[in-house]
């Protein structure tokens, strides 16, 4: 029976054994596949001053981040619910001076006051990398291609991805030359894909947008038709350049989609962004895209993966060869077992059962037997 006091908040859970040994395994695999080519790790404090938070990365609600006040300075402290603006201010400030493009890497917990109904969790473990100072085709195939390759790296199958472009109303607005009233009601009513809200904003003339979803190459060449004066050309190039790295990764036939006027999870991309999906995850497994860090303006591109949602997807690690050391063992030899990847549990008392403890083999002396 569960005491009362020992219940959990809402949208917090433990992990017990099978699921951390998952979660572990995943994240290891995803930052060595990060680490392989040259991004380097850091782990920004889980509390920081809330105006820093905030002027790093333009759309982050401090609003939705638990905030208290630091007794040592009375200053209002946030708990983070995301990392990437935290990179920004370590790439602006700490990396100044670090040589272009910078390639760095992260890991830790993130935690929001409330969360959404589709993904009730509270409390998750981000995990990403950020190509800081390069906005180009190149910067942005690379953290796509890199995004892949670290769920494969998870034992992830089925991997497809979604493109979107965040800037793509305020670039076609320009060109109309549409004033911000009219620019947010069709921003509005595009994310609700309302046909009939669009023609009373007075967005007739973007209702093709709506349409031009889908396999990736159909919507390519439907946003082609539309852009009749050229504006979004360089943005649609550079897509076909992206899509065709992935398919150099993935193979022929990868699974690439376009949405154009998807926002939601693009608060602060700028003019690339992409979802990316695989079989057993419950929604997305991760989001990324380019974007400039707040105070400095300086580009940059990344993509965030929740380690602890897409570990229910990956495989369960094999647990290692696990010995029994009864009392009087080898000391050396179970050393010896203990360094070629074996685990070792030591006899505490009488009458434990080494099978009942999970041993697969028993140390008695220097000889190894099975159980």
């Amino acid at each position: 029976m569960t005491n009362s006091t020992d219940l959990l908040p809402v949208g917090l859970e433990d992990r017990l054994p099978a699921s951390a040994a998952r979660i572990t395994a995943a994240m290891r695999a995803c930052l060595d596949a990060l680490g392989s080519h040259g991004y380097d790790r850091v782990r920004p404090p889980l509390l920081e001053f809330e105006t820093a938070l905030a002027a790093r990365m333009e759309g982050v609600a401090t609003r939705r981040t638990f905030r208290m006040v630091d007794p040592a300075s009375l200053r209002t402290l946030a708990l983070r619910s995301d990392i990437t603006p935290q990179i920004g201010r370590i790439a602006s400030t700490s990396l100044a001076s670090a040589p272009r493009p910078l390639r760095l890497a992260y890991c830790g917990d993130t935690a929001l006051i409330q969360a959404s109904q589709l993904d009730p969790a509270r409390e998750r473990l981000q995990l990403g990398a950020e190509l800081i100072g390069a906005d180009t085709v190149e910067a942005a195939g690379e953290i796509v291609s890199l995004a892949i390759e670290a769920l494969g790296a998870a034992g992830l199958t089925g991997i497809s991805v979604d493109f979107t472009l965040p800037d793509l109303v305020d670039t076609l607005a320009a060109r109309d030359g549409l004033e911000e009233g009219a620019i947010d009601a069709i921003r509005r009513e595009l994310d609700t894909k309302d046909a009939g809200g669009l023609k009373q904003a007075g967005g007739a003339d973007y209702l093709p947008l709506l349409y031009a979803t889908g396999p990736f190459e159909d919507a390519l060449a439907k946003l082609r038709e539309i852009d009749a004066g050229g504006v979004l050309a360089t943005r649609l190039d550079g897509l076909e350049a992206i899509a065709a790295r992935i398919g150099d990764v993935q193979g022929p036939g990868a699974r690439i989609t376009l949405d154009p006027t998807e926002r939601h999870g693009f608060e602060y991309q700028s003019w690339f962004g992409f979802t990316i999906y695989a079989d057993g995850v419950r929604g997305a497994a991760g989001r990324g895209g380019t974007y400039r860090i707040g105070g400095s303006e300086e580009a940059a591109t990344g993509f965030t993966l929740y380690v602890d949602r897409l570990s229910a997807a990956a495989p369960q690690p094999e647990t290692p060869r696990t010995v029994y050391l009864p009392t009087g063992h080898d000391t050396a030899k179970a050393a010896e077992l203990r360094r070629e990847g074996a685990r070792t549990i030591a006899q505490l008392g009488e009458g434990e059962d080494p099978q009942a403890l999970g041993c697969t083999h028993a140390l008695n002396g220097s000889d190894l037997t099975g159980l």
